[in-house]
């Protein structure tokens, strides 16, 4: 299973929909973007900059990250030519009707040639992008019902 960033996020910070991501992806091989590794840095400092999470817990939050890496419970897609490569073809399988970003489409892409299916995300451009590119998608639905 492929998880974008904002799931990371989730599962490293209390959140509304912690507890059912938490659930629904236990047991699962989990994969991510090396992008992952800036994104869940920036959207760390985000939370503490907004006050949803203390410095103390955004620390805890980066050491947790780390050991789903050097553990291997979470697994890093690489960013490489190829990627780059299937995300253009991402954002022109996507126009007009889906405004992806630049980002996303890295992410997208990312899952496609990993084959690490399903692609989890509530990221609602994400979402349509992939099933622009009929990719499976976790949920099926959103808003995610908790």
């Amino acid at each position: 299973m492929y998880l974008d960033t904002g799931i990371l996020v989730k599962l490293l910070t209390p959140e509304p929909e912690t507890a059912w991501f938490e659930r629904e992806l236990r047991g699962h091989a989990l994969a991510t973007s090396e992008l992952a590794l800036v994104e869940v840095k920036s959207a760390l400092f985000a939370k503490e900059r907004a006050g949803a999470i203390n410095r103390t817990q955004r620390q805890r939050a980066e050491a947790k990250f780390a050991e789903m890496i050097e553990s291997e419970v979470l697994q890093l897609v690489n960013l490489n030519n190829r990627v780059l490569h299937r995300a253009t073809r991402v954002i022109e399988v996507c126009h007009p009707k889906v405004p992806i970003r630049s980002l996303d489409a890295l992410h997208v892409a990312s899952c496609d040639i990993a084959n690490d299916f399903p692609l989890c995300t509530t990221d609602a451009r994400m979402h349509a992008a992939a099933q622009a590119m009929h990719l499976p998608v976790f949920p099926e639905t959103l808003p995610v019902k908790v």
